[in-house]
């Protein structure tokens, strides 16, 4: 089986491709840079160099191959995120027409269901629904939670001010958050399965958690056993990404994300399709890797 894997070295792709080569498989990861593959390279992989955001080179390098990890990079500097978004996703679906590829697993996101107010993630809706219009292919779009290493953001605002928050909450069990390699391990067994057919979606959660245990478990972790979650107004958390250097644009996208975190309508369609089976990684563990990053800051 020859696999496809976008993402270069990230959290998901990395692990995901020494996976799929320690189980025999031939695989091309796509990334921009090529030092940054050198690892996986050496490992055994061939890398391709480009853009996602190139079409030609998306088909060249899908050529043949059985089976693809399809993701949409962030890029921070986009004076339109949806439209970019939607670019990318359309680059994806010309390759994958004008190659053999068969199944396609895609990296979506929660709230993926909301096709407007959901910031970033409405964008991915509309990804999701133009590799749909792919015929001939199977597509299982994975709808991962809340990733832990997005909270890594609250350590200037604990350190400066001695709390941790957002413009939202959630209550007792209600905050899903995940993992990138329990991500990893569920492509990676989806791709090796390959049992998924049609137009279909999964949810992948690591924990179920509230805000509060998050403040209590990562203030035990870096010795500040009072920290408390405080909930900002959606003008504070604007203008406060906008402090850290972020842009109007991607500012104002996570702040309307966080919004509709708040009112349940990101997580609502999780509680309706949740996985049976949580993965590995808690928030107990990540609260370790919090530490190291919190100390090292």
């Amino acid at each position: 089986m020859n696999y496809v894997i976008t993402g270069g070295a990230g959290n998901i792709s990395a692990p995901l491709v020494k996976n799929l080569l320690a189980a025999g498989k031939q695989v091309t990861v796509v990334g921009r840079n090529v030092e940054h593959l050198r690892e996986l390279i050496q490992a055994g992989a061939t890398g391709a160099i480009g853009s996602v955001e190139d079409a030609e080179f998306l088909t060249e390098t899908f050529k043949n191959a059985d089976a693809a990890y399809t993701m949409i990079p962030p890029k921070f500097e986009t004076e339109n995120w949806k439209k970019y978004v939607a670019g990318v996703a359309e680059n994806y679906a010309v390759a994958i027409k004008a190659s053999n590829i068969k199944h396609v697993v895609n990296l979506s996101s929660i709230g993926a269901h909301l096709s407007e107010g959901a910031g970033p993630i409405s964008a991915l809706y509309h990804a999701e629904r133009i590799l749909n219009s792919v015929e001939g292919v199977n597509i299982l779009h994975l709808r991962p939670t809340f990733f832990y290493q997005n909270l890594l953001t609250n350590i200037p605002v604990i350190k400066n001010a001695g709390i941790i928050g957002a413009n939202f909450s959630f209550s007792d069990n209600k905050f899903p958050l995940v993992d990138p390699t329990d991500i990893a391990q569920v492509v990676f067994q989806e791709l090796v399965d390959l049992t998924f057919s049609g137009h279909c979606l999964r949810y992948i959660a690591s924990d179920e958690v509230s805000t509060d245990s998050i403040a209590r478990t990562f203030g035990n972790a870096i010795g500040k056993p009072d920290l408390k979650w405080v909930i900002f107004s959606d003008g504070d958390a604007l203008q406060g990404m906008r402090r850290t250097g972020l842009s109007e644009e991607i500012a104002r996208n996570f702040t309307q994300m966080h919004t509709a975190l708040d009112s349940g309508r990101v997580t609502e369609d999780y509680w309706r399709n949740r996985p049976s089976v949580l993965g590995k990684v808690k928030l107990a563990d990540f609260a370790k890797v919090f530490s190291t990053f919190y100390e090292a800051s």
